[in-house]
């Protein structure tokens, strides 16, 4: 499980007013950001039309990172607070920490898509505080990893769930009278998200329903792995790649599913060899690399602006902000087939802020 220090989520705990959980909001903004650019530069190395499974289940992890930003957003605008993000310091460097310094130790970076990074970095960002197991019935299709055995925080740490769980505590203990934000600030667009997933966040009830979302799909429910309504658990979906197949329920095991559904095939040679943890300046002034980063960066940094306008009160973009994702992935598909000269690799997006003229 992610950790993260104990007096972070002591300070939720021993607050006495709103503006303890302002702050720990906005950076629960930045936390469910933070992974965004590390899975999508892991889905923009497939090849077009290649391990389309494994494809579908990095853009659908995305998608609902982006729906826990803005669950974040709506319930930190909910209590009077606002927003930030459109600024440099928004995005992690990568490699680095993730926000709050969560999980010592652990160095998020800008990668194409290995079995060994789902395994080793998005699955320890995913996994739950109660791990559940689920065997292997079919073939595989490549060489495993072995199921990570669960492990307890360290002394003086505790989980994301831990987070979340005294953030919805706390709003509970402080009550309605905390609710002071202006409700049109609240966004909602079920063009993009389900109703059940994205609704106004105008009550303490509406909160601690929201927050559970974020947990839910991040983590499961500590008895499934899957939620009816809200699909199967980020690290469950991220193993289905380890494994090369998909987790299905399976009346035959005790714990009621396996890893014996439809194949998710991982074909190397459908991989963009993306050169790891680029920048834009270590691609040559003039270059088509170069050029087309920056190009990337821009819209990058158009879409972070965007989404900054929308929590900050004009709610009704956000379906245009979300567009520009469609950008986003246009231009790293012409970026990540660009070879670098001198070299055996490929372009990769580099997510950087631009600063942009008004």
């Amino acid at each position: 499980m992610l950790k993260i220090r104990d007096d972070i989520v002591n300070k939720i705990r021993a607050a006495v007013d709103v503006a303890v959980l302002r702050e720990a909001l906005q950076k629960a903004v930045e936390l469910e950001h933070a992974t965004i650019p590390a899975y999508l530069t892991a889905l923009y190395s497939i090849k077009q039309g290649q391990n389309v499974e494994a494809a579908k289940i990095l853009h659908s992890v995305a998608v609902q990172e982006m729906l826990h930003l803005t669950i974040a957003a709506n319930v930190l605008n909910a209590i009077g607070g606002a927003p930030s993000i459109d600024h440099p310091g928004f995005i992690p460097v990568f490699p680095g920490p993730l926000p709050m310094g969560v999980h010592e130790g652990l160095a998020v970076g800008l990668e194409k898509l290995t079995r060994g990074l789902v395994y080793n970095t998005f699955m320890v960002i995913e996994e739950p505080d109660v791990q559940q197991h689920f065997p292997l019935k079919a073939p595989r299709l490549h060489a495993a990893a072995p199921t990570p055995k669960p492990k307890a925080p360290a002394s003086g740490y505790a989980s994301i769930g831990d987070f979340y769980t005294a953030i919805i505590e706390k709003i509970t203990e402080l009550g309605q009278h905390i609710f002071t934000g202006d409700p049109v600030r609240q966004v909602v667009d079920n063009t993009w998200f389900p109703a059940d997933q994205l609704f106004p966040i105008r009550t303490v009830s509406d909160a601690a329903r929201g927050l559970g979302v974020i947990i839910d799909q991040g983590e499961g429910t500590g008895k499934s792995p899957e939620d009816p309504d809200k699909g199967i658990a980020h690290y469950y979906r991220f193993a289905e790649i380890v494994y090369g197949r998909k987790l299905v329920a399976d009346s035959s095991e005790p714990s009621g599913y396996s890893y014996s559904g439809a194949p998710v095939t991982l074909d190397p040679a459908g991989i963009w060899d993306l050169y790891p943890n680029a920048r834009t300046v270590d691609y040559a002034p003039g270059s088509r690399a170069r050029h087309l980063a920056e190009q990337f960066n821009y819209s990058y940094t158009s879409l972070l602006r965007a989404l900054h306008t929308t929590f900050n009160g004009s709610p009704d973009k956000l379906r245009s902000s979300l567009g520009l994702m469609f950008e986003l992935k246009l231009l790293a598909g012409n970026l990540v087939s660009t070879p670098i000269p001198g070299t055996t690799l490929f372009a990769a997006p580099t997510f950087e802020y631009t600063p942009i003229s008004v």
